[in-house]
């Protein structure tokens, strides 16, 4: 499926937050995902990534994540700099600006003619994070968490209570969450405590832990595994095949 590109700047309660819409480029309605990046912003393997799954037949808006605290536009390197000012923005932004984002990334897709009223959330590292945060909103269906980081440290600003594992029963659809053995940014036991919380509420979830590294999607750099990526592709989009459509 051939697909589109297009630049849109949506209001939010802290800003415009310029958002990246990659969708299929022929008539009708399709189901939206909302794609959240790594800390580095809308780089060229996020925008693969978003390619990939826009061709099979979904809307897939990539945000800002830190429209607050850059200029528009702005797209980090994958080097030390880089990570020092993401990281840097990751722990300046609370969660609850990501929630009214996520508000208003909802209803821009519906208020658009080529969607329908069905929504996802997918991300990666700190996306991945989001996108767990986002199945929070009651209108997101399903969510598919790819080594989502600061849940189970509870390390990004909100207020009190309201962090993301606390809140996990407030989650209404499903989850997908996928884990790197090899990843130091989620240990083993942080991985346990994020899965024994989901059972506590009862979340409707599946958990994939696989033998890989940190980033392990990143189609840049030495941690890259084309067999898992594709794997979590094929699978990501079965996931909202039947959880959207």
């Amino acid at each position: 499926m051939i697909i589109s590109t297009q630049v849109h700047d949506i209001a939010t309660p802290t800003g415009i937050m310029r958002t990246t819409v990659f969708r299929p480029d022929q008539a009708g309605q399709f189901a939206s995902v909302i794609f959240y990046s790594e800390i580095f912003q809308l780089t060229a393997p996020i925008a693969r990534a978003a390619a990939i799954l826009a061709g099979h037949g979904f809307v897939v808006l990539v945000p800002e994540v830190f429209h607050e605290l850059n200029p528009i536009g702005t797209v980090l390197a994958y080097d030390e700099p880089g990570k020092d000012k993401g990281n840097q923005d990751k722990f300046a932004k609370p969660l609850e600006q990501h929630d009214s984002d996520t508000q208003a990334l909802i209803d821009f897709a519906r208020s658009q003619s080529y969607c329908t009223d069905k929504v996802g959330a997918m991300g990666v590292c700190i996306g991945g994070h989001l996108a767990f945060r986002a199945a929070l909103n009651p209108d997101i269906k399903g969510a598919f968490c790819l080594y989502a980081t600061d849940i189970h440290s509870n390390t990004l600003p909100c207020k009190a209570q309201n962090d993301s594992l606390t809140r996990a029963g407030d989650i209404k659809g499903e989850l997908v969450m996928v884990f790197g053995k090899q990843d130091p940014h989620v240990s083993a036991e942080g991985r346990k405590q994020i899965y024994h919380q989901l059972e506590q509420v009862n979340a409707n979830f599946s958990w994939l832990e696989v033998n890989a590294q940190h980033a392990f999607m990143r189609d840049e750099g030495e941690r890259y595994d084309p067999a898992l990526a594709l794997q979590m592709y094929i699978q990501s989009v079965a996931f909202f095949q039947r959880t959207l459509n």
